[in-house]
């Protein structure tokens, strides 16, 4: 099968995507994985293939660099609405894609030579009820803040909060920042109280404007950037009353600005979008 697709990136968050508006493209796992190895492949943090929808003006087929699919991809989304609007497949600047996690509302943002630089999303309602996380966790209450997690010796006080996928926040103070992912991070996501992993997130503040994170996603391993995992961060920050409601998370690939106001309202991010090049694979 030959593809023609695009390369991405989103706070160098790195996609392959392409569209295939007839389903005649349907890869197997082995196939993604291939396509997203950085040595055999063309290399990305995940797959996006743009579909039709019922309900919205496009779907987003999401996979993870493994071949698992995902629920949906904060930076992914982003990359997928400049596309969309630069492939001519859409003349809307605001644009609704359907994902595994619901509809989601994109407005992208132009700079002064009208190219599509930045997008703005609206990730809805972060959720924060256990079983629909999930996490396997007996807790009074919900918000389930600072849950007492052991791992390798250490114990990690986890924030649980889904954003369409599940994450584990950590407030993470030690000076090791950086290294927290390759050392925690997988032995974190398949921890036995999640039932369908987790993405997990190492978040240290620098004032109540800004915050450093670094990422390990399920599925897909550290990457430099993840948007449902700095949405996660600031809601968990906010929550816990250490940031404002509008707070700067800073990864290596980037910031991403997030806002929420509290629980009735929807979280919003805002951050850049790239295109690297156009290539032709056959897999």
């Amino acid at each position: 099968m030959k593809i023609t697709f695009q390369k991405m990136h989103g706070a160098k968050n790195d996609f392959v995507i392409f569209h295939d508006m007839e389903n005649a493209a349907l890869l197997s796992p082995s196939q993604v994985s291939r396509l997203c190895d950085r040595r055999v492949g063309v290399g990305a943090d995940g797959l996006i293939v743009v579909r039709q929808s019922n309900v919205a003006d496009f779907f987003m087929d999401y996979i993870n660099s493994d071949g698992s699919p995902a629920e949906m991809c904060g930076n992914g989304i982003r990359c997928l609405a400049k596309y969309v609007y630069d492939n001519e497949l859409t003349k809307n600047t605001h644009i609704r894609i359907e994902t595994r996690a619901g509809i989601k509302d994109v407005e992208l943002l132009f700079d002064g030579l009208g190219q599509v630089t930045r997008a703005r999303v609206n990730m809805g309602r972060p959720i924060f009820d256990p079983t629909q996380i999930p996490v396997n966790v007996t807790s009074p209450s919900s918000p389930v803040l600072d849950y007492p997690l052991d791992v390798a010796g250490q114990t990690f006080l986890c924030s649980f909060v889904s954003m369409g996928n599940p994450h584990c926040v950590i407030i993470y103070d030690k000076d090791d920042l950086e290294k927290a992912p390759s050392r925690y991070g997988k032995l974190i996501e398949c921890h036995s109280i999640f039932p369908a992993k987790t993405n997990v997130e190492f978040v240290k503040l620098v004032d109540r404007s800004r915050a450093l994170m670094r990422v390990w996603e399920r599925g897909s391993g550290e990457t430099l950037a993840c948007g449902t995992g700095a949405c996660a961060s600031a809601v968990i920050t906010i929550l816990k009353g250490l940031t404002d409601n509008t707070v700067s998370i800073e990864l290596p690939g980037g910031a991403l600005e997030v806002s929420w106001k509290d629980n009735n309202d929807s979280v919003v991010m805002t951050g850049g979008v790239d295109a690297v090049y156009i290539g032709n694979i056959t897999i």
